[in-house]
C-alpha cells in the first residue's frame, strides 16, 4: 500500500499505557557497552541499582514493551498509507527529554505522524514521526522524534521542501575525540531491549540485506554517541542533557572502534562518529543541548 498524501498525517496511534524498571534501564546501558569494567563507578551507577542512573538514550527502547499502540481509526474519506518496510531505514533520530527520566515509572505514549516528503519517483520518500510520554500526572516527559526513509515510495505527490534541516557540524578539527569498543555479542545483547531484526542476528539474513555479517543496530551507535558525551561532557551526569539528536549515515559492524568527535559551543554539543579502520562516517549532524 502506497503514501496518500495528505492523509498520512492525520496517521497516529491511540494513547497506551507502559511500564518499565530497573532491569530494562540497566539492560539498555549494558546494551551500548557501559559497564564493562565492573571497577569503574562512574560506569557502575548505570548498572547497578544503588542509585541507579537513567542514560537519556534510553527512551527510544523502554516503551518497546508496549508495542506499536493500536491505530486511530481512519476519517471519513481517508486512506491509510503503508509504506514498503522492506525498503525502510531508519534516517534520523532526536530524544528531548522534558524532565530527567526516571529509574522505574508508569507512562502514557502515543504517536502520530508530523511530516511527509516526496524525494520524487524512484528517489524514495521521507515520513517524520513523533511520539510523546506523559507521567501518571498528565505532564509531558518526553518527545521523540524520528524520521524513515522510505526507498520504494517516492512520486506519491506530497511536498519535496519543508523537511528540517540537519544540524551543521563545525569546520575546526573536534574539540575532542573519544574511541568507544563494540563487542562482537554486542548485536546480540541489545537486540533484547526490543529490536529482534534478524539483521542483526542472524547470518543468513545479514547476507540477503547486503551485508557480510550481522550490524549492529543504528540506535545502539546513537546510544554509544550520547555515551560519549555522558563520559566527555558531563562526567557522567544524564540530567544535564536536554535532547540528543543525530542522523544515521553508515552502518557499523559488532567490533568496531567508534571514534566519537566532539565540539562545545555553550550549552551545544556538536558531534560525528566514525570507524576509522573502515574510513567511514557512522554518525552526521549529531547535535546535543545541555540543561541551562
Amino acid at each position: 500500500m502506497p503514501i496518500f498524501y495528505p492523509d498520512v498525517l492525520d496517521q497516529g496511534t491511540k494513547p497506551r499505557t507502559f511500564s518499565y524498571g530497573d532491569k530494562d534501564v540497566m539492560l539498555y546501558a549494558l546494551g551500548i557497552g557501559i559497564g564493562h569494567d565492573p571497577m569503574d563507578e562512574t560506569e557502575l551507577a548505570f548498572v547497578y541499582e544503588k542509585g541507579l542512573k537513567v542514560v537519556p538514550t534510553a527512551a527510544t527502547v523502554l516503551a518497546s514493551g508496549a508495542g506499536r499502540g493500536e491505530a486511530l481509526p481512519t476519517k471519513p474519506g481517508h486512506r491509510q498509507s503503508q509504506p514498503n518496510y522492506l525498503m525502510l531505514v531508519h534516517g534520523e533520530q532526536k530524544v528531548e527529554l522534558h524532565k530527567p527520566l526516571p529509574s522505574a515509572g508508569t507512562f502514557t505514549t502515543e504517536s502520530r505522524t508530523v511530516g511527509a516528503f516526496d524525494k520524487g519517483e524512484g528517489k524514495g520518500a521521507v515520513l517524520l514521526n513523533q511520539t510523546t510520554w506523559k507521567d501518571d500526572k498528565g505532564e509531558l516527559v518526553a518527545t521523540l522524534t524520528g524520521s524513515s526513509f522510505c526507498r520504494a515510495d517516492g512520486g506519491f505527490g506530497g511536498p519535496s521542501q519543508g523537511q528540517p534541516e540537519p544540524h551543521p557540524t563545525p569546520s575546526r578539527k573536534p574539540d575532542l575525540s573519544v574511541d568507544i569498543s563494540t563487542r562482537e555479542d554486542q548485536a546480540l545483547l541489545y537486540r533484547l531491549n526490543g529490536d529482534r531484526n534478524p539483521l542483526h542476528s542472524d547470518p543468513e539474513s545479514a547476507k540477503r540485506s547486503g551485508f557480510p555479517r550481522p550490524i549492529l543496530h543504528g540506535l545502539c551507535t546513537y546510544g554509544i554517541t550520547c555515551r560519549a558525551v555522558l563520559q566527555a561532557i558531563t562526567g557522567y551526569d544524564p540530567d544535564q542533557i536536554l535532547s540528543h539528536q543525530a542522523r544515521f549515515s553508515a552502518p557499523v559492524f559488532p567490533g568496531d572502534v567508534i571514534t566519537v568527535d566532539l565540539w562545545k559551543d555553550g550549552r551545544e554539543i556538536s558531534f560525528e562518529a566514525r570507524v576509522k579502520a573502515r574510513e567511514a562516517t557512522v554518525i552526521k549532524n549529531g547535535l546535543t543541548v545541555l540543561r541551562s
